[in-house]
């Protein structure tokens, strides 16, 4: 028994100790995103949380890390992607992002997310250290969550269950019949019949979800109607998905008769077109749409490049990132390049550099955690050779609360093993 309790009290002073441990770097470019930079500055860890930023730290610390000549950011988050849900897009068994049935809002894409998924390490190794996995569906797909890029299990992960609900707003663009139109082509009464009827579809699920939440105490639980009860009770946001201007416009004046929602909306590829409206409503855009296409041949071939700009100069708050296409969750590494274009037309460095860290936190309701380098918040950092927007700069060191992370991926393993190949006589 003796031996037993000094065995105890060791290991609850070595977890101290190891509580304790602080660690200071010193002599980074520390781009607070919040408060400007400092060059050089200073930032002490502790408890997994950043404890001071400053010029310069006398404080005394456990470990001292030398960062003179990089620079140090806040951990990227990618607002909206399938990353931990499709592994490889030709393999249906290692894709977990659609759930079948229109609507399914009790559905929690974290709940479904490959901890082991190698295309985590590849999206870490490039400064992202958090990521927010969509549901896919057809039409109310269910609740994202708040996940870090690391960890052996998904409640390790898991930071915040609940960021968003996701509606995917129906197709609104007409399929014009012309003369050698194949005979299955749809009138344009008929799609537009059709069209209304998806959205009248959306209207009904909503007005039943509302009226559930009156319902009297002691009902039966149901788990769709309990999901949407944050949603219309406007404590939840209600993520609209929509691309064109058809779509965005009446997914607006959808929402303008439910004032409570707090709405965001996603993909927003024409959304600069009604920047100012959306402005004035005060809904944030996660524009994903930054490398698309020009969607119309009289469009300007920088229309999607100057997008961000244009929204952000009309006062929307404005995330960037990857989206939801058939590659996304491989190309996550390139966020900080999506957002390093929508600079280099327009959109100034640092709303550019907020846009994908402290935006996307406040968006998802982690502000007060993520998305900055200030003290008490979460020690997600990063330090760079240059600035991240800078394709050029490289990776060195990257902490996730306060614990330093390999940056070690599958792209290095098989560099180095194909390195060290025996060689031909």
């Amino acid at each position: 028994m003796e031996k037993l309790s000094l065995s105890l009290a060791t290991l609850l002073a070595l977890t101290a100790a190891a509580a304790a441990d602080t660690l200071l770097l010193r002599g980074a470019t520390v781009h607070t995103v919040s408060h400007g930079i400092l060059a050089p500055g200073d930032v002490l860890i502790k408890d997994e949380r950043i404890a001071a930023v400053a010029a310069h730290l006398d404080q005394p610390a456990d470990r001292t890390l030398d960062l003179q000549g990089l620079h140090l950011f806040p951990g990227l988050i990618s607002a909206a992607t399938d990353l931990g849900l499709v592994e490889i897009s030709g393999i249906r068994a290692s894709l977990d992002d659609q759930e079948t049935g229109e609507f399914t809002p009790e559905i929690q894409s974290w709940t479904a997310v490959n901890p082991d998924s190698e295309l985590i390490p590849v999206t870490r190794a490039n400064g992202i250290t958090h990521f927010v996995p969509v549901p896919g569906g057809k039409l109310l797909a269910g609740t994202s969550g708040l996940l870090a890029a690391r960890g052996w299990t998904l409640e390790d992960m898991t930071l915040r269950r609940q960021t968003a609900m996701h509606l995917f707003w129906p197709d609104h663009s007409l399929n014009i019949p012309g003369p050698n139109a194949a005979e299955k082509t749809k009138s344009l009464e008929d799609q537009s019949r059709e069209r209304l009827e998806r959205v009248r579809t959306i209207e009904d699920f909503f007005r039943e979800a509302e009226a559930w939440q009156k319902r009297t105490p002691g009902s039966p639980t149901v788990p769709a109607w309990e999901a949407m009860g944050p949603v219309v009770r406007g404590e939840l946001p209600l993520m609209i998905h929509a691309q064109g201007l058809r779509e965005i416009r009446a997914a607006l004046q959808w929402s303008a008769l439910r004032p409570q929602l707090r709405v965001v909306l996603e993909g927003g590829r024409d959304a600069w077109i009604l920047a100012k409206e959306i402005a004035e409503r005060k809904i944030p855009v996660i524009y994903s749409e930054v490398f698309a296409l020009p969607a119309s041949s009289a469009d300007a071939y920088d229309v999607q490049f100057r997008a961000p700009a244009v929204l952000h100069q009309a006062g929307v708050v404005t995330a960037i990132s990857e989206g939801l296409g058939r590659f996304s969750a491989s190309s996550q590494r390139n966020l900080p390049y999506s957002a390093a274009q929508a600079a280099a037309f327009g959109l100034p460095p640092e709303a550019a550099l907020a846009a994908i860290t402290l935006i996307p936190a406040q968006i998802h309701g982690m502000g007060d955690t993520l998305g900055s380098i200030e003290p008490g918040k979460d020690a997600s950092l990063f330090a760079a050779t240059g600035d991240i927007l800078d394709i050029r700069s490289v990776v060195k060191h990257l902490w996730i609360s306060g614990v330093a992370q390999s940056l070690a991926t599958r792209h290095t393993r098989l560099a180095e093993r194909y390195r060290s190949r025996p060689q031909a006589k």
